[in-house]
Formats: C-alpha cells, structure tokens, sequence
C-alpha cells in the first residue's frame, strides 16, 4: 500500500521530491531492459524466448517483476504482435521476417515501479508499418510535451489524439495509461484522447504513465478467450510506445529514458 505524500480531490497522490529517486532507478532499469533486448528480436525467436531474457534479467539486477502473479499473469512481460493491441501472452510463437511487437515491462525496484514499454521490429521493417510506428512514437511525445503544472489530463488526451487523427489513423479507446508510483496502479486513468482543459490539473509531484495505442484501422478492440491478448476488430497494425513520467516544477521528468538512447528507432 502507497502512503506517501497527500491525495488530491481527483484521487491522485503527489510525490515529494525524494520520491523522484526512487522512480528514476526502476525506470532506468526498465527502460536499460528493453535496450538489451534489442539485438534479440530476430525472426525465428519465439515471444517465449524474449520473455525469459527479459524474467533473468530482472532477478540479476535484484528487482521483481511486477507482472508475473499479477491477477494470475505468469510471465514478466507482454508482447503484442502485429495486429494485438496490449496484453499478449509470450509463448511458443515464433517471429516471423517484417513482424513488428511491442514488448512492455514492469520491474519493482526498492518498492518503485518502473514501467515502460516500445516497438520493435524483426528483420525488413514494411513501409506502412514504418510509418505507424513514428505516428505512435510522436504521439506520446506529443502528449509528454503537454505535461506540465496548470495543463490538465484533457490536454494530454487532445495533443495525442489530434495528432494521430491528422495523420488518418485511430487512437485506442478501450485503455489508458495509469497512476504509478509504489503501486503498480492508481488514480489517474490517463486517456490518450480528449479535450483541452478537461479533467483533473496536473500538479507536481503526479507520477503516471502515458503509453498511446495506435491503430492503422479503426479503434475498436476485442479481447480474446484467454482474458488477456487484446487485438483490433478490424485486424489492422497496432503500434504503442509507453514512458513513465512525474510531473516537475517545469514540466515532465522521464524516468524510462533509454540509457542507450535507443528508445526510437529501436532497428538502426
């Protein structure tokens, strides 16, 4: 249970400034993760594969995965192929020549939360899903950019969903990035969609994540039998790029910057 700092009327807790430490070491760990990960996505490698790279890795830098008994989940990552919007289960799948996959971790480190998650591609990276992923990268910086005190959720919301509408593609409706900090979630839902000026105001001190899915077709999603992949409808490309970020004095910090500043584009 997180007790630290106060609580807004919104239901979202403000960190004091000693917290941000905390949250810059799960954050780089998370993000350094991802990075390692890169020269591994190969076709012919199975999601399975990836996943247990990524659980060592984990255990080797004395953090937990915030994912594996999470509502019954067994692995330390999800990795969404193609078409799968959040949520895939690794498995025995195999990669295949021109797949692209987001691959989305959450470490524990010291009782902080570091969560982060990109896209990656496996051998020749196809045009229009080329041009998904640098949609869906620019998004979220475009809504990293409207972070600061005074803005609102709403503003975040709009500055992605504009964007990726003016590019004729669609924004994700059916989830949102999440309040982080000690816990893995909490107030606020942040929606990758919205109207300037609506919702809570962001204060310093907030510690959230923004992580926009991007659809090349419609928006709609389903989620398949077994509770948890999430796919498009329309079985069009999805694409998602997530960051976690506190709220500064000026700002929004980043604590899941790549420390090889590989981030994006994950293939050069």
């Amino acid at each position: 249970m997180d007790t630290r700092g106060r609580i807004t009327r919104d239901g979202i807790r403000i960190y004091e400034d000693a917290d941000f430490e905390g949250m810059r070491k799960a954050g780089r760990l998370a993000a350094d993760i991802l990075d390692r990960i890169i020269p591994h996505v190969q076709p012919g490698v199975t999601t399975g594969e990836l996943d247990k790279l990524v659980e060592t890795w984990v255990e080797e830098a004395g953090a937990t995965s915030a994912t594996i008994g999470y509502k019954g989940y067994k692995h330390a990552t999800c990795i969404s192929l193609n078409h799968v919007v959040c949520h895939g289960i690794p498995s025995d799948k195999k990669i295949h020549d021109g797949d692209i996959l987001n691959i989305d971790v959450t470490v524990i480190l010291d009782g902080w939360f570091g969560d982060t998650s990109r896209m990656y591609v496996a051998g020749k990276l196809p045009r229009k899903a080329e041009r998904l992923i640098e949609i869906t990268h620019e998004a979220l910086m475009r809504g990293i950019e409207a972070v600061k005190p005074g803005n609102t959720f709403g503003d975040i919301g709009y500055a992605i969903q504009s964007f990726v509408e003016a590019n004729r593609m669609s924004v994700v409706r059916d989830f949102c990035g999440h309040g982080l900090g000690q816990v893995f979630h909490a107030p606020p839902n942040v929606l990758h969609y919205g109207r300037p000026g609506k919702g809570p105001v962001l204060e310093e001190g907030m510690f959230f994540t923004i992580e926009p899915m991007v659809n090349l077709g419609r928006p709609e999603t389903k989620v398949l039998a077994d509770d948890w992949t999430a796919v498009t409808r329309d079985k069009s490309l999805s694409a998602q790029f997530e960051h976690s970020i506190g709220v500064s004095a000026t700002g929004a910090e980043i604590f899941t910057l790549s420390p090889a500043g590989r981030f994006f584009p994950t293939w050069s």
